[in-house]
C-alpha cells in the first residue's frame, strides 16, 4: 500500500516543514509493517512537496497510525495535505532492481 500526501509549502516555511516531514517518516518508519518513505519538492515548482510512504497492507498502515505519539506528530501534519486528490494507492506492479515486474492482486476484491 502507498500512500501519497501533496502539499504547499512556502519558502519561509520549508525548514519547519521537512523537520516535522522527518519526523513523521521516523515514526512511521519505526512502526510494523512501513516499508519506508520519503519527502520529495517538485522540480518545476519548489513550493510542492509530496511525502511518500509505503506499507505491507492496509492494516499495516491503519496500525501504524494509532500509537499516541503518531497521532501527536504524523496526524496534524497530513491534515494539512492537499484533499483533492486521493493519497492512499494499493501496489499493483512492482519492480525490484534487475527483476521482473510482480503483479499484485488488488486490495479491493
Amino acid at each position: 500500500m502507498l500512500l501519497v500526501c501533496r502539499f504547499r509549502v512556502s519558502p519561509s516555511d520549508e525548514a519547519a516543514f521537512t523537520t516535522r516531514a522527518a519526523r513523521a517518516l521516523e515514526l512511521l518508519a519505526a512502526r510494523p509493517g512501513c516499508r519506508g518513505g520519503e519527502a520529495g519538492r517538485a522540480i518545476e515548482d519548489p513550493a510542492q512537496w509530496v511525502l511518500t510512504v509505503r506499507f505491507d497492507s492496509v492494516d499495516a498502515y491503519r496500525r501504524a497510525l494509532g500509537p499516541f505519539e503518531v497521532r501527536e506528530h504524523v496526524h496534524p501534519l497530513l491534515a494539512e495535505a492537499d484533499t483533492t486528490t486521493e493519497a492512499t494507492y494499493e501496489s499493483l506492479v512492482t519492480v525490484a532492481p534487475g527483476a521482473a515486474p510482480t503483479h499484485h492482486p488488488s486490495l479491493l476484491s
